[in-house]
């Protein structure tokens, strides 16, 4: 069985690694496929896409994700499964249901059994105390039901991701995250622009933060100079802000949270 492993715990710390150990202890057999542990610090936002968007290219199997700011408080830990066999497990906090939701939720639990679980259990290490013994569980053949009551999949902390604001010659968005490139992830996709009615080499006029940049509408990061910014979509379908060869973050000091405004009608 294949367990996929999601964090923020990034690499210069033990996290990852004893996650690791803790995991082949249990199920000695289980494969790991680290899909990142570069998300940024107690960005869920980031992670549930990132997860959401890798899924898919992944083996049927165990989904462990932790991006945990609200360690030892009172959100629950989850075990879920899709219809289509995949199991997830990580915080109630929104990061496992863009994933999971995808091919649709067929159970969830909550971890609760610590006859799965290291004892003792950490306050602010449940990463490794607790999801990653489920996880390891899990991948052994442990049914979710075993490992704590089943909870309605409607009462699960969902994210609220803002909407674009289409409008004519004008796109209002949201920056979603600000990856390892610098480049800006909004919450756009392709059908939006389409919808806009921008082409392919189309200039458009970036505002942000009060200061205006231009960028061209792109396929690819060689239709632009070095130096200069484009607006693309990306290979998960979702449309981006890059600097050909630089940070497009960098240039226009941008994190997430902000708003984008793209101004379509440039000369």
């Amino acid at each position: 069985m294949f367990v996929t492993f999601l964090s923020d715990f990034g690499l210069r710390d033990d996290f990852v690694g004893t996650c690791h150990g803790v995991i082949k202890r249990i199920a000695p057999d289980a494969e790991i496929i680290d899909i990142t542990h570069g998300i940024s610090a107690r960005a869920i936002v980031q992670g549930a896409l990132v997860l959401a968007n890798t899924v898919a290219y992944m083996p049927v199997g165990v989904h462990l994700a932790v991006i945990d700011p609200g360690v030892g408080g009172p959100r629950r830990a989850l075990a879920l499964r899709d219809v289509d066999g995949r199991l997830y497990v990580g915080p109630d906090n929104g990061l496992l249901l863009p994933a999971a939701e995808h091919a649709g939720i067929a159970e969830a639990h909550e971890i609760v059994n610590p006859e799965y679980a290291l004892a003792p259990v950490s306050r602010t290490f449940h990463g490794r105390d607790i999801f990653a013994p489920a996880a390891a569980h899990l991948a052994s053949g442990v049914a979710p039901a075993e490992l704590g009551p089943p909870i309605d999949a409607t009462a699960l902390v969902r994210l609220e991701l803002p909407l674009p604001e289409l409008r004519p010659n004008r796109i209002g968005s949201t920056i979603l995250y600000v990856d390892a490139f610098g480049n800006i992830q909004l919450n756009l996709t392709r059908e939006h622009l389409d919808e806009a009615g921008l082409e392919p080499g189309a200039r458009v006029e970036l505002e942000l933060d009060g200061q205006r940049y231009f960028a061209v509408a792109a396929r690819t990061f060689s239709d632009a100079r070095t130096g200069d910014l484009i607006l693309y979509e990306d290979s998960y379908r979702n449309v981006a802000v890059a600097m050909n060869r630089g940070s497009a973050a960098e240039l226009l000091a941008a994190f997430a949270g902000q708003e984008l405004r793209i101004n379509l009608d440039v000369p």
